[in-house]
């Protein structure tokens, strides 16, 4: 793996952010179509959470220093994401998606730089591309239905954290040698409270909240296919 490869893995997870933007902007899809989506891509991610991120950094680092970190991860998404939500207010609101989505993204990106040194990462890319799809059509779609953004502004904007987000993953893995092991553990496990937490808070209850009971099954089906990849 080099440089380059890490920045295809980067685009991976960029490009269906930007696609998702798009898609959002232009179309207004069937809330059970995009319900089925975010549940598809929360299976995809708790797959990726247990097996590529918290697991192996339970294995090198112990229950305190993973757990630690998987808490402080959690608790850094929900503070952060809770103030975005309640003091920037409705005129903020693309400034707060974008910040949302670099909120989840640096994390999750940076391990999965972290993790291409080791041979892995194909089921945390899946999981965050799959994610990020539905999360960008979303966000989108609200900017442009409830606070009338320009199409090329909010694109713009949804781009922008995209190009962030391959940054992230191709410093990830640049500096995985030059990190201790037991550091590149905590980079691991806070990336998974953090993503438990976006699941908690965000993905899994819109998902319900817009398909209704059905979604589980999506959810067990995403779960499936990045397992299977794993």
């Amino acid at each position: 793996m080099t440089a380059f490869g890490a920045a295809l893995y980067g685009l991976g997870t960029a490009v269906p952010l930007v696609v998702g933007a798009a898609i959002g902007l232009r179309w207004r899809l069937p809330k059970p179509v995009l319900a089925a989506m975010m549940a598809f891509g929360a299976g995809t991610m708790i797959a990726a959470v247990s097996s590529e991120l918290f697991a192996p950094a339970f294995a090198q680092a112990g229950i305190v220093i993973a757990g630690v970190a998987l808490f402080a991860g959690a608790g850094v998404y929900v503070v952060a994401n809770h103030l975005i939500e309640n003091k920037l207010g409705p005129a903020a609101i693309g400034w707060a998606l974008m910040l949302g989505t670099i909120l989840d993204g640096i994390p999750e990106n940076t391990a999965l730089g972290v993790s291409l040194t080791s041979g892995g990462g194909l089921v945390l890319l899946v999981a965050v591309a799959v994610g990020n799809v539905p999360e960008a059509v979303g966000g989108a779609a609200l900017m442009r239905d409830q606070h009338n953004f320009d199409r090329r502004r909010a694109l713009g904007l949804w781009t922008a954290t995209a190009v962030v987000l391959v940054v992230v993953t191709v410093v990830g893995y640049l500096l995985s040698d030059a990190i201790p092991d037991t550091g590149i553990s905590t980079v691991q496990a806070f990336a998974g409270g953090a993503t438990l937490a976006v699941l908690a808070d965000s993905l899994m209850p819109e998902a319900y909240r817009d398909g209704g009971w059905w979604v589980g099954m999506a959810t067990a089906a995403g779960f499936l296919v990045a397992f299977a990849l794993g």
